[in-house]
């Protein structure tokens, strides 16, 4: 088990800093980054859903396509994704076939999450891979992002 001691504060910060970045370009405020076990960034990925109107431009979608080219290789065993809010049943089905060792989330999804809330996909043990979850773990910037956004829509 993994404790908050071991976790890098500075990629969940970089992932939230990612979700402003697609907020501001139209999309749903999700970011992620990708960091292999030497703790480097080889994947960075914001929704585009909205924006190139593709409906799997999920921001960890996005994240591991990047790291796969980075690493030539679909297996993304040993990497650690860090992203702004919990992977929803794709992204987690994604995860999963990627081999993701590690996955740190800002906020909870009651609505869609699939690492904990509403499913439990990453740590299904009747899949062929589990994957660790630390999750919530700076829950009220991420959520405050998602409610300015869609706020600022209904106006």
């Amino acid at each position: 088990m993994v404790s908050m001691k071991d976790i890098d504060a500075r990629w969940i910060e970089h992932a939230l800093t990612l979700a402003d970045e697609a907020g501001a370009a139209g999309d749903v405020p999700v970011g992620a980054v990708l960091v292999d076990e030497l703790g480097e960034a080889i994947g960075r990925g914001i929704n585009t859903r909205e924006v190139n109107a593709d409906p799997v431009g999920h921001a960890e979608v996005n994240a591991l396509r990047e790291a796969g080219r980075a690493r030539g290789n679909w297996n993304l065993s040993g990497c650690t994704l860090y992203v702004s809010l919990e992977p929803c049943t794709m992204c987690a089905g994604a995860i999963v076939n990627a081999r993701i060792s590690r996955v740190v989330f800002a906020a909870w999804d009651p609505k869609a999450g699939a690492a904990g809330s509403v499913r439990d996909v990453l740590r299904d043990a009747r899949l062929n891979h589990t994957v660790e979850v630390v999750g919530g773990i700076a829950e009220e910037q991420a959520n405050r992002q998602l409610v300015e956004w869609f706020e600022a829509r209904r106006d």
